[in-house]
C-alpha cells in the first residue's frame, strides 16, 4: 500500500487542478457545487491562495445571480452581442473568430484589432503595458498580407507595446501561442491560420484552452476561410464586412462623402444563446470602442452591384464582348 501512495497523490492533484480550471472556465456556465478527491485529501490551493475563503460559496452565490461578475468579461457596447456573450467578452480563454472567404479577412483582422485595442487599454489603466503578440501562418500571412504599423496605429494599438511573430509552420506557431500563454503579462494573443488544418484539432484547442484559463490571458484564434468545426473555444464569430455609415461632422451634419468607421457584420455562432445572434456595429479607434449600427440607415451607393468603372476598348479592337456565334447541331459521336 505504501508504494501506491505517491501516484495516488499525484492523481488526486492532477483531478483537482482539472476540476479547479474547468469551473473557472470563462463561458459563464455554472456548474454544481461539489468537492473533488482532492480536496478530501487536503490538495486543494484554492482556500490556501484566497486566504481561506470559501471559494464553493462564492461559486454558488454567483451562480445564484445567473451571470457572470463583471471581472470575468468585458462589454462590447453592443447589446445584442453583450447579451448572447453573457455580459460581455471573456477576459480569458480561447475565442474563434473566422471568415467563410479569404476576402473577407480584413474586416476579420480589423474586428479581431480592435478586440485587442480593448483588452490593451483595459491593461494600461491598471497602469500596465500590456502588449500584444500576433502570432501569423506563414500561409495566412501570404493570403492576406503583413500588418501595416501605421494601420495597427489608427486602430488603436500601441505599436510600442505589439509584438509580430511569423513561425515557419502551424506546429511552431502553435508552439509559441503555449508559450506565450505561460506569461501574464500579455494583453492578448492572437493566432492567426488558414483553413481548417489537421494539426489544429480538439486536442490541441483543449490545451490553448486550458493554458488561457490559468494565465488569465484571452486568446484568439483568427481563421481565414475556414469551416465550422468542433473545438474548444467557448466563443465562435462570424465577421463579414459591411458598409460604413455616413461620417458625423463635429455640428452635427454628415459628412457626404469619404469613409466613415470600419463597419462590420458580426454573427455570434457558438454562445451561449439558443440561436445564432447577428448584429452591425462599428469601430471608433478615437473613442476606442465598438458602436451599434443600423444597416438600414447606411445608404448604400447607386451601383452597389457592379462598382467597377467600365474599361475603354483597346485600340484597333472592337469595344465589349464578342459574339458566341452560331450554335450548330452536330450528331452524337457515340
Amino acid at each position: 500500500m505504501a508504494e501506491n501512495a505517491v501516484p495516488r497523490e499525484t492523481v488526486l492533484a492532477l483531478r483537482d487542478a482539472i476540476a479547479r480550471l474547468e469551473r473557472d472556465r470563462p463561458s459563464g456556465s455554472c456548474r454544481p457545487t461539489f468537492e473533488t478527491e482532492g480536496e478530501r485529501a487536503g490538495f486543494s490551493a484554492s482556500a490556501r491562495s484566497l486566504g481561506g475563503q470559501d471559494v464553493a460559496g462564492q461559486r454558488a452565490k454567483q451562480c445564484r445571480a445567473g451571470e457572470r461578475g463583471q471581472d470575468d468579461v468585458l462589454p462590447l457596447g453592443v447589446p445584442d452581442l453583450d447579451h448572447a456573450m453573457s455580459g460581455g467578452l471573456p477576459l480569458k480563454g480561447l475565442s474563434e473568430i473566422r471568415v467563410a472567404e479569404t476576402r473577407d479577412a480584413g474586416a476579420a483582422t480589423g474586428f479581431t484589432l480592435g478586440l485587442a485595442a480593448l483588452y490593451q487599454t483595459r491593461r494600461k489603466a491598471l497602469g500596465e503595458l500590456g502588449p500584444i503578440l500576433w502570432i501569423s501562418e506563414t500561409m495566412a500571412g501570404k493570403e492576406a498580407g503583413e500588418p501595416y504599423g501605421v494601420g495597427l496605429s489608427l486602430l488603436g494599438i500601441d505599436l510600442r507595446a505589439a509584438l509580430f511573430s511569423r513561425p515557419r509552420n502551424l506546429q511552431q506557431a502553435l508552439w509559441i501561442a503555449e508559450a506565450a500563454l505561460g506569461f501574464s503579462v500579455f494583453s492578448a494573443v492572437i493566432l492567426e491560420i488558414r483553413g481548417n488544418p489537421a494539426r489544429l484539432g480538439l486536442p490541441e484547442s483543449r490545451r490553448l484552452q486550458l493554458r488561457s484559463v490559468a494565465s488569465g490571458v484571452p486568446i484568439f484564434l483568427l481563421r481565414q476561410a475556414g469551416e465550422e468545426e468542433a473545438s474548444s473555444a467557448h466563443l465562435r464569430l462570424l465577421v463579414r464586412p459591411a458598409p460604413a455609415a455616413p461620417f458625423m461632422l463635429p455640428d452635427g451634419t454628415m459628412l457626404s462623402t469619404g469613409i466613415g468607421h470600419p463597419a462590420f457584420h458580426v454573427v455570434a455562432e457558438k454562445t451561449r444563446a439558443f440561436s445564432p445572434v447577428d448584429a452591425y456595429l462599428e469601430w471608433s479607434s478615437h473613442a476606442r470602442r465598438f458602436y451599434p449600427l443600423d444597416p438600414v440607415a447606411v445608404p448604400l451607393p447607386a451601383n452597389a452591384a457592379d462598382s467597377v468603372p467600365v474599361l475603354s476598348a483597346s485600340v484597333g479592337r472592337p469595344g465589349g464582348t464578342p459574339a458566341v456565334g452560331r450554335v450548330v447541331a452536330f450528331k452524337r459521336a457515340s
